[in-house]
């Protein structure tokens, strides 16, 4: 039995899922079997099928499953209240000197290969961006879209909070500091619903996220990505830019584990890495990549 207090908390059991809003989750259950994964808001949607898939393999399977950002997954687990850490970056210098100093042994599990896109309103008349322009607009040197198209608006930018890898991969890539003007939305969901309604922002979600509904309900326009205003542009939901390294913003996605709770975590680990995991991985607009794991 679960009692839980945690903010969009989701926990799958054999029989069912449940999406939950609180602030702390208490277990009365089998505590060497259920797992807490907390983390990446690119990999919570992804995380939480592959784990309603497993929960069909192993009927004592039990996980816990919250967003937050990749920073807040690995101070959790730092802290001893997760056992995996979902994250869209590599552990910092300083985590790992945090986690040497407290004599915490760490996993690292790369698990798929992710593209981070850039989206607009789908009425927007933009389909394509240089990376000179784009680091222009999230610094705020280019602030309304008559400077780059016909529509006569304002830019609103929609970014993530600080604690969120997707935040720190785009500011590292781009080599800037984020305009003080940006919305920090607290993830790939609050994002695309606020795109949907402005005719004037632009924004970061991970692919993988967006992919299918762009498809079925385009609501929001993916911007293609060229490196230079006469190199080719290459959109992040092309599989075969993704899969040559030509998609200027794709990373791995992490999976940092507690080696004391390796044992209980590993059938899960290795579900995903199953067939059945790399099919739904795919399925979720992802990309199988073949790395060691190994740990700090």
């Amino acid at each position: 039995m679960f009692f839980v207090l945690m903010k969009q908390l989701y926990i799958l059991t054999r029989k069912s899922l449940l999406i939950l809003s609180s602030l702390l989750l208490f277990s009365c259950g089998d505590k060497n079997h259920s797992i807490k994964m907390k983390g990446s808001d690119t990999e919570v949607n992804l995380a939480v099928n592959l784990a309603e898939k497993y929960t069909e393999v192993d009927a004592n399977f039990s996980i816990a499953i919250s967003g937050g950002g990749s920073g807040i997954g690995i101070t959790s687990l730092l802290n001893g209240q997760a056992d995996i850490a979902n994250s869209s970056r590599p552990l910092s210098d300083k985590e790992i000197q945090q986690f040497e100093d407290k004599k915490i042994k760490v996993r690292t599990v790369i698990f798929a290969e992710d593209a981070t896109a850039f989206v607009v309103h789908k009425d927007l008349p933009i389909d394509v961006i240089d990376l000179e322009t784009l680091a222009k607009i999230m610094k705020g040197e280019i602030t309304n879209w008559n400077q780059l198209t016909s529509v006569d608006l304002p830019i609103n930018i929609y970014g993530r909070q600080s604690s969120s890898g997707t935040h720190s991969f785009i500011k590292k890539k781009l080599k800037i500091e984020f305009s003080n003007a940006a919305k920090e939305m607290t993830g790939n969901a609050q994002i695309l619903e606020g795109i949907k309604t402005d005719k004037s922002g632009i924004g970061y979600v991970g692919a993988g996220y967006i992919s299918h509904e762009s498809a079925t309900n385009p609501t929001v326009k993916i911007l293609s990505i060229k490196e230079t205003p006469t190199s080719t542009a290459y959109s992040p939901i092309d599989s075969h830019a993704i899969n040559n390294s030509l998609y200027f913003f794709q990373r791995p996605l992490y999976q940092f584990i507690l080696e004391d709770s390796w044992e209980k975590v590993k059938p899960f680990i290795d579900f995903e890495n199953s067939p059945m995991g790399k099919q739904l991985i795919k399925e979720h607009g992802y990309y199988i990549i073949e790395r060691p794991q190994n740990e700090i």
